[in-house]
């Protein structure tokens, strides 16, 4: 009994290290994730078709990421991976860090800051994303999404495309090719949130357990599924 007791109390203090250990930049970036989600169906007419979001297998979302991370000298970006825990279903997975490296495309980019979002639209590609890391456009097939809530006629290159990637600036989302860009698990942040031993795949495919500071930006990826599929 005494063994079972303490085994219990082991885990409670592991989880509530765990959930300490979220550091306030992490925090900021699952609230800002968050606010990017819910904004989506904000501009229907310039927003993400809801047939690739309701088709999409996983998301991921770099949010305010800044002008000089394309540049010379620049930055990474830092957001977060989610995953349907079921194929078509509304509920997804505790979120992975992840960070993105600079790539060629910064000229297209005309704002002081965007958001990118990236849908993962099968299986294969999500489980390139839980490698070590990424180049999007060779290891990995990448192209700018279509734009508007009706859809639009998908090219070749985007019907086969394992990611479709978005950048948003002043409220309108656009597609944007991020090839040549290095996508990566955070090693750190996810260290920090999940700790040392607990791998990506592990996080994403439904082992992992949301933590507290992460509820809001899943919350937000299922309400978003279920106004695109309309599931309750």
């Amino acid at each position: 009994m005494k063994q079972k007791v303490s085994a219990a109390l082991m885990l409670l203090l592991s989880a509530a290290a765990a959930s300490a250990a979220i550091s306030t930049a992490e925090t900021k970036r699952l609230q800002e994730a968050a606010v990017v989600v819910r904004e989506l169906r904000d501009v229907p007419d310039k927003g993400v078709p809801e047939d690739l979001w309701s088709r999409a297998q996983c998301v991921v979302v770099i949010p305010s990421m800044k002008k000089a991370a394309f540049g010379i000298g620049g930055e990474y970006g830092r957001g977060m991976m989610s995953c349907r825990t079921k194929e078509g279903g509304t509920n997804w997975s505790a979120p992975l860090f992840m960070q993105l490296a600079k790539g060629t495309w910064g000229l297209q980019i005309g704002a002081a800051e965007v958001d990118l979002v990236m849908l993962v639209m099968n299986q294969r590609g999500a489980e390139k994303l839980l490698n070590n890391k990424v180049s999007l456009g060779a290891d990995a097939t990448v192209a700018a999404g279509p734009v508007g809530r009706a859809g639009s006629a998908s090219t070749d290159a985007q019907f086969s495309a394992e990611i479709l990637s978005y950048s948003r600036s002043r409220g309108a989302f656009a597609g944007i090719d991020l090839s040549g860009g290095v996508l990566k698990p955070d090693d750190d942040a996810n260290a920090d949130v999940y700790g040392q031993n607990r791998q990506p795949h592990d996080i994403v495919m439904g082992t992992a357990p949301v933590p507290t500071a992460a509820q809001d930006f899943v919350r937000s990826l299922s309400q978003e599924a279920r106004a695109t599929t309309g599931k309750k």
